[in-house]
């Protein structure tokens, strides 16, 4: 099978694809050690999705999507159930309370949103169309110097969403949400990335306009000159480098 020329002779990891029963649009790849016990990497997923350890049950899929096994016993390692990368590791929320039922986590129709007239927003004070408004009268040219509405088009050529990706600086590692112009934000293209790690600002609405959605503090829009796409995994930030690696 093609998982097993995956399959590094030696390596005593393994990258399988998560999804999740409740999540529809939940889908990462993620790096485990063999050695890790079931109840260990239920404990890894429910950081990641929210679905909580004593209700969640784990299936192991192979790479033609035939189930092979429930990993039912905690106690056993990973390695176990004889997974291969590019298997794929089905989360079940036996919850029927838990927040990753009823498709609150996933459809923002769900979710009251705030909303003003344009009556109102204007009598409001401090906000940014009225200072956009100061700065034009006292300085002119400060608003100037616009840039064109196709700036850094050409570098979207080869980003779409669903990509793995990496950002600059930090090369902080996600995934493509959003590829486009950005009203909220300057003129020009944009891509949206939801990081792996909070290491974000939002959850993929700036300014009130939405992008995408994704977890609090996971969402980013950058210029796309700062974005990588390839072959970028999610790194277990916990799992130690060989010794000796990135040392000049």
């Amino acid at each position: 099978m093609a998982a097993n020329q995956l399959q590094i002779q030696g390596d005593d990891s393994v990258l399988l694809r998560v999804t999740h029963a409740n999540l529809k649009t939940f889908s990462a790849d993620i790096r485990f050690s063999l050695q890790s016990t079931v109840d260990s990497v239920k404990e890894k997923l429910w950081k990641k999705c929210g679905t909580s350890v004593n209700s969640m049950c784990l299936e192991l899929y192979d790479d033609t999507n035939t189930k092979l096994s429930d990993l039912s016993d905690n106690s056993r390692p990973l390695g176990f159930y004889s997974p291969l990368n590019g298997y794929r590791l089905h989360i079940i929320d036996l919850d029927p309370s838990s927040i990753t039922s009823g498709g609150w986590l996933e459809d923002t129709s769900l979710v009251e949103k705030y909303s003003i007239s344009e009556e109102a927003y204007e009598k409001r004070d401090g906000t940014f169309r009225k200072f956009k408004g100061r700065l034009a009268s006292q300085n002119p040219s400060a608003l100037g110097n616009k840039k064109p509405d196709n700036y850094m088009e050409d570098l979207c050529a080869n980003i779409k969403v669903g990509d793995r990706c990496e950002v600059e600086p930090g090369e902080k590692r996600g995934v493509v949400k959003f590829v486009g112009r950005a009203e909220s934000l300057a003129p020009g293209f944009w891509v949206g990335v939801q990081y792996d790690e909070p290491l974000g600002n939002h959850d993929g609405m700036v300014k009130g306009v939405r992008y995408f959605d994704c977890p609090p503090q996971h969402g980013v829009i950058v210029r796309p000159d700062k974005v990588k796409v390839g072959d970028y995994p999610e790194q277990d930030p916990f799992e130690l480098k060989p010794l000796g690696e990135g040392l000049m």
